[in-house]
């Protein structure tokens, strides 16, 4: 078992039941019943393989954004308080958008007007340079790169930045580095149990940088995702030496991003201003058209959703980075003139699955009975409908690479609502005719209103349903259980990158079983393990990513241990006088990089 798992699947569920929880309550969007999200383009951009840039891709600045202007603060309404600002910290994807603005690594996604996203060099030249079948990746800094201070980045920063991620303060964020560098789950820390604070580092057969500017990475296997993971959040940079303040680096951190913090209030407000050492000639992807951020937190959604509808004050200059139009105020929303132009639609990257527990429901026609019985439709709409959610008919999102719109293995999508004959004939097939099945759901309104539509469908089906109600707080934990006593129920996972291995592994290899792990089907299928192995030792990411949709195929139709319910969306408002606000396919909400005021 990887630890990763565990916390990656923590850190994701928490992101997705939050913006779940809000999508509530609303009928099928649209005052026209039709959703005008355009989010089959947004398909069609994320499910080709993201391709790695050239060094011309890296430089900076970005392209000008049509109609920007400098000037101005931009308001920020969030809901919730940020609970990290230690970037080594960093997870969930409600710090996507703060990290974009105050924080760079290694590696950054670039976007063009298209939604096209590449990967490109951040802090380094480029996406990196591959030797020695892939156990090798060499990064080259940049001129000119200088934390906020005024400090130039170097190497020792980087390196600095992977070798703390080692210290056992550092509990949540990412670790998909230091296990190919250290070893598989929590083993890796051996290799530098106190971090470099004591002075002990890595050795140069894993991590060497015989230079200021030079960083090269040695891993025991081949790795072909590097490039994509060094983008993450959490592998942002930490200098070396004093301003690393180790646990309290958590309130006060050193940014290099375009903007650095003025003032931090948890749990009220935080003000973000220029950061004048930040060089737009080093930088690919950001701008720093406004002034600052002012940021307030504890707007709910149906709070945020009123003030940016009523485009009043300082609502006209107001984003939210992570709320969502509040359901119930939806079709307000899209019936309303001025509201209805100032939207940004989009995917999020998660799957609403019901999971079927394998080590009680053994037989496949069974399993088979209950996806066809899943009434998806009545889900979605119970979710805020097509603005909330779209009928998923298999288990990797339109986010993730390769996905194949239209693969529909069980007719979730010509049959919306379910198919309780067929339900009803396999389940006869399988001896089980009046089978008793012990459905959990959280006692959170949209889940009871979700169970009583799906209990009433698999009764129809045949089944004799047994609802158990569970505490949403402690939700996941109660279904990461290995011995649950339930038979079904729901979750839901996001991938950490556009990329199947950030999925399947954790969420269907049988060797991903144990409490708290995210295997919550428990599968235990030999093929899926040995199919892991040899496709992640490919290094050739387009061909990697065709592999891993045929191993998706096997486990959607040849094991089926979740039916697949519904893929996530987002649709966020903003104020009038904002300029630049577009869907960003990396973090899944509004473009932070690309934002000015137009007055």
């Amino acid at each position: 078992m990887n630890a990763l798992s565990t916390r990656r699947a923590r850190a994701v569920i928490v992101a997705l039941a939050a913006g779940s929880l809000a999508l509530t309550g609303c009928s099928s969007g649209g005052s026209s019943g039709k959703d005008k999200s355009q989010t089959d383009k947004d398909a069609a951009a994320q499910s080709k393989t993201v391709a790695l840039g050239t060094a011309a891709d890296s430089t900076g600045p970005a392209a000008e954004v049509k109609g920007s202007r400098k000037g101005g603060t931009m308001r920020v309404f969030q809901r919730d308080s940020f609970n990290h600002l230690d970037p080594a910290q960093m997870y969930v994807s409600d710090l996507g958008d703060l990290s974009k603005l105050i924080f760079r690594g290694l590696t950054t996604y670039k976007q063009d007007d298209a939604g096209k996203k590449t990967v490109v060099g951040d802090l380094a030249t480029d996406a990196g340079q591959m030797s020695d079948g892939g156990k090798t990746w060499k990064y080259t800094l940049k001129d000119g790169i200088k934390f906020e201070d005024g400090k130039p980045i170097t190497s020792k920063d980087i390196r600095h930045t992977f070798e703390r991620m080692y210290a056992k303060f550092i509990t949540d964020g990412p670790t998909y580095m230091q296990t190919w560098l250290s070893g598989e789950g929590t083993t890796y820390r051996k290799a530098l149990p106190d971090g470099p604070y004591k002075g002990d580092h890595l050795p140069k057969t894993v991590l060497d940088t015989p230079d200021e500017k030079t960083v090269v990475f040695h891993f025991k296997k081949p790795q072909s995702q590097v490039p994509y993971a060094l983008a993450m959040a959490g592998y942002s940079v930490v200098p070396e030496g004093a301003k690393d303040t180790k646990e309290n680096y958590d309130v006060k951190p050193v940014c290099a991003g375009p903007y650095k913090f003025a003032s931090f209030k948890e749990g009220k407000s935080a003000k973000l201003v220029r950061n004048t050492n930040w060089d737009p000639k080093t930088d690919p992807t950001r701008h720093q058209y406004v002034d600052g951020f002012d940021i307030t937190f504890n707007h709910q959604f149906s709070d945020s959703t009123k003030r940016l509808m009523a485009d009043q004050g300082e609502s006209k200059n107001a984003i939210s980075f992570t709320n969502a139009v509040e359901p119930t105020q939806t079709k307000q929303v899209l019936d309303n003139a001025s509201a209805s132009k100032r939207l940004v639609q989009g995917y999020q990257p998660y799957v609403w699955q019901m999971n079927m527990n394998m080590d009680r429901i053994k037989d496949k026609k069974i399993r088979d009975a209950i996806t066809y019985a899943m009434p998806n439709a009545q889900i979605v709409r119970i979710n805020g409908g097509s603005y909330g959610g779209e009928i998923a008919g298999g288990l990797l999102a339109p986010t993730v690479a390769g996905y194949q719109k239209g693969y529909d293995p069980y007719g979730k999508l010509t049959h919306p609502n379910g198919e309780p004959e067929k339900a009803k004939k396999l389940l006869k097939e399988a001896g089980k005719t009046g089978m008793k099945l012990v459905y959990a759901y959280s006692n959170t309104e949209i889940r009871q209103k979700e169970a009583a539509v799906i209990e009433d469908a698999l009764n129809k089906a045949g089944f004799d349903v047994q609802k158990k109600e569970v505490d949403a707080a402690s939700w996941y934990q109660q279904m990461g259980k290995v011995d649950n006593g339930f038979d079904i129920y729901m979750t839901g996972w996001g991938q950490d990158w556009a990329d199947a291995s950030t999925v399947i592994p954790p969420s269907y290899d049988p060797r991903q079983i144990q409490d708290g792990a995210a295997n919550y089907s428990h599968v235990r299928d030999k093929h899926i393990s040995e199919e892991i192995d040899r496709i992640q030792k490919i290094t050739d990411i387009k061909q990697q990513t065709a592999e891993w949709q045929k191993l998706h195929k096997y486990i959607v139709e040849k094991v089926n241990p979740a039916a697949p319910v519904f893929y996530t969306k987002t649709l966020q408002l903003h104020g009038s006088n904002v300029g630049g606000a577009r869907y960003n396919s990396d973090t899944n909400y509004m473009d932070v990089n690309t934002l000015f005021l137009k007055k």
